[in-house]
């Protein structure tokens, strides 16, 4: 055994497949998949981080960190598989959750499907109490209503109570006091409050998101402390961190008890992956685009920073319209997010129309070319047909894939009603799959003001690579990157993440009346607040802090956000202020508007580790073009045919040599395929650039 190494971390993202685990020892990475296990999922875990250790010949106690991210709180909003869970919130306010904010995101449609409230309208309680926009009691706590519900708490047999009172974001006092009360009598039942959870205005977002945190609190928190005993179990003593929505890493207790923060944890890191290599290759507009075995995310980055919101949307009844789904209010990397992974499932709708997704095989059963007992056809079931895919060398061969099984699955729930052969209905399926996240990408860039095929795609997951050259093709775009490990690619992305957390509250502060000294008192408690969390880093160092006021035109009902270059503020801020809002008022819409009062809405302070300086990846010259060793047949799309293409091993390329299509460069973790109008070249940190001939 080696002598214990100086840096050990481990990166453990846990998806809907696979379970993906990255380890880094002191620059060199290994790493491995593993077959995502619902019913434990740390038992996945276990197993893939005693694969890595023996892959790096050490013990599983010389592992220094531990960073995991998951998207088992998603899965919990979307199947709605969470605790029993009730709401207490203020009287007249009990149907908050089903009036929603009444907008129609789909005006003409008059079978419009929302999704039903997080929490029935059986198990939402009110006590009697009230406070004003600026935290000032209007009625007091009533206690007696507020003994009755306890008592109906208790009678229900609730896991977890969800506390929101209106205007608590001003002042949570009279939930601070409910909580008590709870406890006090329910000691053993979970609590969660919407002051701590989400301190902001807008009632709907901000009950959805504490009901969101309560409804999983149990599971994740039983989860997490399993997953520690389990790993100190096997020798694995280290600390254990997690990866929260907005991309910064936090303790296993915070992350405990706010576990919505935890939804979009795994997407997360891969931006976070993606954001890495552009800064190494000096790229500014960046699409990533991670695709693994349940869905497929898309997030651009610019100024090799991932774009950031502080809300997002869960669980959309209609896949690309904003509003049809479960608001959550977070800090989050914003992404466009669809059921379009390798396992997700074909079929025929009632207009004779292949569909794909939303529905997942999963890994349980998982496609039909696992032969585990899926049935339904799948993308990989698709992609091995075309010739994507080994059937000997899936996983590095840990899960052979039979190709008749995929023939089988493709002829009888496509091919017989369609009256199509198999291979035809896997070339339907991945066009269908390919244009559903091409328009993603499309519709993503446009709501954000960019021409898409300005952008290099960075692509990673099990099956981003395999499908990139054909999104490439659809949306214009000339240049992809496919880094090292792409295959573990937001697992690595954790291990670029820095210890970081942002605070967010709404706190309304007109500017002609700015009150400077009450703007830095509530500064300073957010800064309080978000350091907290990055002080629990492992030599973090001093936190780089970012500062950003969301503001608008007094009666607007949006806001926009502008970084503050500056603080604390003193008697000449609210000119500066006002001028940093209308210059980005002016980039946002053209120009700005004269003579309207401006207020600032909310506020966010962003506290996180400083990250390690990169060094730039020097030029490659290309090298010969490399001719391939063995060859199969490959679907090309665009071509509508098969075609003989070159089989690389991408251990076996150096930088500088040259692949050019149709090719397919493989590797354990996943496959690129390189259609006939690409060529790819190595570069010097092994990442492979494929750039339209």
């Amino acid at each position: 055994m080696k002598n214990s190494p100086s840096n050990c971390r481990v990166g453990v993202d846990i998806g809907g497949t696979f379970t993906d685990i990255a380890l880094d020892l002191d620059g060199i990475l290994h790493s491995t998949k593993v077959l995502t296990d619902y019913t434990a999922p740390e038992r996945a875990i276990l197993k893939g981080v005693k694969a890595v250790a023996e892959m790096a010949g050490i013990a599983l106690s010389e592992i220094g960190i531990l960073i995991h991210g998951t998207t088992l709180a998603t899965n919990a909003l979307i199947e709605r598989r969470g605790a029993k869970t009730a709401l207490v919130t203020t009287e007249g306010f009990r149907d908050v959750l089903e009036m929603r904010t009444e907008n129609r995101f789909e005006q003409y449609d008059l079978n419009i499907s929302l999704p039903p409230a997080l929490i029935a309208r059986a198990d939402r309680f009110v006590v009697r109490e009230r406070m004003n926009a600026a935290g000032k009691v209007l009625l007091s706590l009533n206690d007696a209503s507020v003994a009755a519900v306890i008592e109906k708490i208790s009678d229900g047999g609730y896991e977890s109570v969800a506390i929101g009172f209106i205007h608590a974001y001003a002042n949570g006092a009279h939930e601070v006091a409910v909580r008590d009360a709870i406890l006090r009598r329910l000691p053993h039942v979970s609590v969660s409050i919407s002051s701590e959870v989400s301190p902001q205005m807008r009632e709907f977002e901000r009950f959805n998101t504490v009901c969101a945190n309560a409804y999983v609190k149990p599971a994740i928190k039983s989860y997490l402390d399993r997953l520690v005993v389990s790993l100190q179990e096997i020798g694995v003593g280290c600390p254990v961190f997690m990866i929260h929505s907005g991309g910064g890493i936090v303790s296993v207790e915070s992350a405990s008890e706010f576990p919505v923060r935890l939804v979009e944890s795994g997407p997360a890191g891969g931006a976070i992956f993606a954001a890495d290599i552009a800064r190494r290759h000096g790229l500014d507009t960046v699409l990533s685009f991670d695709m693994g075995g349940t869905t497929a995310k898309i997030c651009l980055i610019e100024n090799q920073v991932p774009k950031t919101a502080k809300t997002f949307e869960v669980a959309r009844t209609y896949r690309f319209r904003k509003g049809s789904g479960m608001p959550i209010s977070i800090p989050v990397v914003e992404m466009v997010e669809i059921g379009a992974g390798g396992g997700s499932i074909a079929s025929v709708d009632g207009m004779r129309q292949i569909r794909v997704g939303p529905h997942s095989a999963a890994s349980e059963p998982g496609p039909a070319c696992y032969q585990r007992g899926g049935k339904n056809p799948t993308v990989t079931d698709a992609d091995l047909i075309l010739g994507k895919l080994d059937p000997e060398n899936f996983a590095g061969g840990a899960i052979p894939l039979s190709i008749d099984a995929s023939r089988k699955a493709m002829s009888d729930d496509i091919g017989s009603v369609l009256a199509l052969d198999p291979e035809a209905a896997a070339y339907g399926t991945c066009e269908m799959v390919d244009e559903n996240m091409a328009n993603a990408g499309r519709v993503h860039t446009v709501e954000n003001g960019k021409n898409i095929a300005d952008f290099t795609m960075i692509t990673f997951g099990g099956a981003g690579p395999l499908h990139a050259a054909r999104l490439c093709e659809k949306m214009g775009i000339s240049t992809f990157l496919v880094p090292p490990g792409a295959g573990v690619g937001s697992a690595i992305g954790f291990l670029k993440a820095p210890f970081g957390y942002e605070s967010v509250r709404s706190a309304v502060f007109n500017l002609s009346n700015f009150d400077h000294a009450a703007a830095n008192r509530l500064l300073e408690a957010m800064l309080a607040e978000a350091g907290g969390f990055v002080d629990g880093g492992l030599d973090a160092g001093a936190p780089i802090v970012e500062r950003t006021l969301f503001m608008r035109y007094a009666g607007q009902g949006w806001d926009i956000p502008v970084p503050l270059q500056s603080a604390p503020f003193d008697g000449d801020s609210a000119k500066t202020i006002a001028a940093l809002f209308e210059a980005e008022y002016e980039r946002f819409f053209g120009r700005a508007i004269e003579g309207l009062e401006i207020e600032i809405v909310s506020w966010s302070v962003k506290a996180s580790s400083p990250l390690p300086p990169v060094a730039r990846v020097a030029a490659v010259a290309e090298g010969e073009v490399i001719a391939p060793t063995k060859t199969r047949r490959l679907f090309e799309a665009a071509q509508g045919t098969y075609l003989e293409a070159g089989i690389h091993e991408r251990t076996s390329l150096k930088p500088g040599d040259v692949v050019r299509g149709p090719a397919v460069i493989v590797e354990r973790e996943t496959s690129t395929v390189i259609t006939s109008s690409f060529k790819a070249v190595v570069q010097n940190d092994g990442c492979l650039l494929v750039t339209r001939l």
